[in-house]
């Protein structure tokens, strides 16, 4: 095919329309619930299929090539879809991911993303409300959690930390607290700014996994007297492994007390503050100077959609502070509308589009609907479990997490161990349903992240009942 034959509005009309009819079949098969959430292959089988695809002709078809790729794929639509902190994007957001794909406007100056960077100011400030982070709040969008916490971090070394970091660098040993059962990413964040392993000081957990807020005091004057400079203190809202939450509170009045910068990590957690019922597990997330919240996870956006919103939104100007005079005639200008000054990205996708077609689409209900259904759901699967001999709880859920597992007969902890990572790996290997194991305390548990909300209790008790068999 010649370069011009690919770039036909005809073929592109006659491809669109099979993929969407596949997508659709594709969608009706995962929710019905009738096939595997997973065929499951070792990572060098299926290697080995893809490099065999390679090697073959090209074929001007591409819909058996996207058959084997939705057929070779797990399926997050499939309600026994219970493992990681991935939403099944809504139909609409994945179509709207059509339309930006195509468009492919950048951000990093105002004509390349006109609209983007509008939608972009509209959906932060939307979000900002509803945290109630007040009215000189602002942000931006970032592609993932990992990437927001790190410019978030950046953010509050450049404000709180004793020097101009950014143009003068710093010999001062910086460090920020964080709680143990935090999101590797906090650490990776810190690392990657060279704060090294003193500087990352880990405050430990209560039987609930949340951080123990009354050991701030202590650990922060040993960490002074260490000649270490804190400059922040992170608040999970929620942990990964159990989906708890600190009390943000009581981080932000002692942030308050100390001069100290107060980050809550939302990333998964921080919708709840969307819902009437769940909104009092991040009382005090309006306090922080910065918070991250994943579209991607609890709000039924493809991946990767992050807000990264500060209290006092002019804070976004003074993570990065480059000129580039091909790019801004006015480096030093606080202008909303020229996003490659606040993100760590230049060509930044167009991720606005998706979270406000959704919202203009459907309304802002949606989102609560969503997870007050999972969040009940949760609550209903600790009730299944508790009823069940033989199987045991780690902690009550307080979001769409649930740490469980089978014990049997068996009293032994290393045994139950090796029990439930076998179960994990048979559930895996059979393809019915989809769950993950996490380590608390040294030990195993199985894990289960209800983010489908086609998920039912009659699902969860037919996973109980194979974890059995």
């Amino acid at each position: 095919m010649n370069l011009a034959d690919a770039y036909n509005p005809d073929l592109f009309r006659q491809q669109g329309h099979a993929l969407v009819d596949l997508l659709a079949d594709h969608l009706a098969q995962a929710e019905s619930g009738t096939a595997p959430v997973l065929t499951y292959a070792e990572p060098d089988e299926q290697l080995a299929y893809w490099q065999a695809d390679f090697a073959q002709p090209t074929n001007a078809d591409p819909l058996p090539l996207l058959t084997n790729m939705i057929q070779r794929s797990i399926h997050l639509h499939n309600p026994a879809f219970m493992g990681h902190q991935v939403a099944p994007p809504l139909p609409l957001a994945a179509l709207t991911g059509l339309l930006t794909g195509m468009l492919n406007q950048g951000q990093a100056v105002y004509e390349m993303g006109m609209t983007a960077n509008a939608l972009e100011r509209i959906v932060t400030g939307w979000l900002a409300k509803k945290l109630g982070l007040g009215a000189a709040a602002g942000g931006l969008l970032t592609s993932g959690g990992t990437l927001a916490n790190l410019t978030a971090l950046l953010t509050a070394r450049a404000v709180a930390a004793p020097a101009d970091v950014w143009t003068e660098g710093t010999t001062n040993r910086l460090a920020i607290m964080v709680s143990d059962e935090a999101h590797y990413c906090v650490d990776r964040a810190a690392r990657i700014m060279g704060l090294g392993s003193a500087g990352i000081i880990k405050i430990p957990t209560n039987d609930r996994f949340q951080m123990r807020t009354d050991l701030l005091e202590p650990y922060l004057a040993k960490a002074r007297a260490d000649g270490l400079t804190v400059f922040a203190v992170i608040g999970s809202a929620c942990s990964t492994s159990t989906g708890s939450y600190d009390d943000l509170t009581a981080i932000a009045d002692f942030c308050q007390a100390h001069g100290l910068w107060f980050h809550a990590d939302g990333a998964h957690g921080g919708v709840a503050a969307l819902s009437d019922t769940y909104r009092p597990l991040v009382r005090g997330i309006e306090r922080a100077d910065s918070v991250v919240v994943d579209f991607h996870k609890m709000m039924m956006i493809p991946a990767l959609v992050t807000a990264l919103i500060y209290q006092r939104g002019t804070d976004s100007f003074r993570t990065f502070q480059q000129k580039a005079q091909y790019l801004w005639a006015d480096a030093d200008a606080q202008d909303w509308f020229n996003s490659g000054k606040r993100a760590f990205e230049c060509t930044k996708l167009m991720m606005s589009a998706k979270v406000y077609t959704v919202l203009r689409t459907y309304g802002e209900g949606l989102f609560a609907q969503n997870v007050e259904i999972l969040y009940g759901l949760a609550r209903q699967f600790a009730a299944l479990v508790r009823e069940r001999a033989g199987f045991e709880l780690a902690v009550e859920p307080e979001s769409n997490i649930v740490c469980f597992r089978y014990a049997g007969q068996t009293s032994d902890p290393a045994q139950i161990d090796l029990l439930n990572s076998q179960i994990r790996q048979r559930l895996l290997h059979k393809g019915q349903f989809y769950i993950v194991q996490t380590t608390l305390r040294e030990r195993v548990w199985l894990r289960v992240s209800l983010m489908n909300p086609l998920t039912t209790a009659g699902h969860l008790a037919a996973l109980l009942d194979a974890i059995e068999g």
